[in-house]
């Protein structure tokens, strides 16, 4: 007969409770983002009362904060509460790593803020300050969702694939992955009384990933974009050249998005009396290609159609992209990129995003730069 010590005892007790004490445990995580690079464009105009003054553009060189990826900090954790059932949490701030400024005009957690439950078997539900379902599911498609970030964004990241906006009071939904299939969608409360609709928003989003093929669409839909989104109207500080009077004028804005192999997005900005419509389509290949563990390649081009109903007009916009990147670890990173923008139809001027429109047809910019993570 195999005979057990007494000391045995108390450590087969403390295994015990521990296996047993599991579901209790909780973890909380610091982490952050810090982007910074010097910027050279050759075309910027001044521009005053949202009007680009033609001939005057000058040359540009800039410190600029989070552009390949948002300078930011945040917390996120959970709490295991047993039976595959998690509480989750995320507050992200961002910030201007250049004047040590608070991002997203000075909110505490300008990324997100949310809280939520988190099922292994149903998916996970959370309410708060969050991306919309095709950030998630189509953005990773795009040049700009992996390397780039904001100057590679479709013209002025009209479509939000670079995450421009984050959405208010938003209940979301995210479901198990079921062979390989992924359905997300959020509803946004508006918050006006007797105006249910007003200022509210919504998205679906439905991913598939089966290895080496990967496809996903998405569909989000924003009423009166103007008001619904904090700090859209004003582009970030920028006159925005390429909506016109598009945003300002729309009672609704939506947005079609895919993905397979690049992407495809359908930016309507629909105005109340219906005769201001304004349309833009943008078609996006890329590549990435990694000569070693450390260096890595990525190129992309844009083709933006926009159609003005109003005014009969179509305006063209095509725009590559390229960054080279090499990581001296694994938190940190160094980079050099540029982009090529060239208007045409019945564009007048060219409009890198970040930027004020050139005063030509074309626009050029260069960053060089370094990014850490922790």
């Amino acid at each position: 007969m195999k005979r057990h010590s007494a000391a045995a005892v108390p450590l087969a007790l403390v295994a015990l409770w521990a296996a047993s004490s599991a579901h209790a445990q909780s973890s909380v995580t610091l982490y952050g983002i810090i982007d910074l690079g010097v910027d050279y464009a050759n075309n910027v105009a001044p521009a005053a009362n949202g009007a680009v003054l033609p001939g005057a553009g000058q040359k540009l060189v800039q410190m600029q904060s989070g552009v390949p990826a948002g300078s930011r900090w945040g917390l996120r954790g959970s709490e295991d509460l047993g039976d595959g059932l998690k509480t989750i949490f995320k507050l992200e701030s961002g910030f201007n790593a250049a004047t040590g400024a608070e991002g997203g005009g000075g909110l505490a957690f300008s990324r997100n803020a949310f809280v939520g439950l988190q099922s292994s078997t149903l998916g996970t539900v959370t309410l708060g300050k969050q991306w919309d379902a095709s950030v998630d599911i189509v953005e990773p498609f795009s040049l700009n969702g992996q390397y780039g970030g904001w100057y590679f964004s479709h013209p002025n990241d009209m479509d939000n694939l670079d995450n421009g906006f984050s959405i208010n009071n938003a209940v979301k939904y995210v479901s198990p992955t079921i062979a390989g299939f992924t359905f997300e969608s959020h509803y946004s409360f508006g918050g006006k009384a007797g105006q249910f609709s007003n200022n509210s928003t919504y998205s679906a989003a439905l991913g598939y990933d089966g290895g080496p093929f990967t496809a996903g669409v998405g569909y989000l839909r924003v009423n009166n974009p103007i008001t619904a989104v904090a700090g859209y109207g004003s582009g970030g500080g920028y006159v925005n050249a390429i909506y016109g009077n598009a945003l300002a004028d729309a009672s609704s804005q939506s947005v079609l998005a895919a993905k397979l192999m690049g992407d495809a997005t359908n930016t309507a900005f629909k105005s109340a009396d219906g005769l201001g419509n304004t349309n833009f389509q943008n078609y996006e290949v890329s590549g990435i290609y990694s000569f070693t563990s450390a260096f890595t390649l990525g190129v992309g081009y844009t083709y933006t159609v926009g159609h003005y109903h109003m005014t009969e007009t179509t305006s063209k916009y095509q725009q590559v992209n390229a960054i080279a990147q090499y990581n001296l670890s694994k938190r940190t990173s160094v980079y050099a990129m540029g982009s090529v923008q060239h208007a045409s139809g019945g564009a007048t001027v060219a409009q890198i995003a970040g930027f004020n429109p050139s005063s030509t047809n074309q626009q050029v910019v260069t960053r060089v730069g370094i990014t850490h993570s922790f």
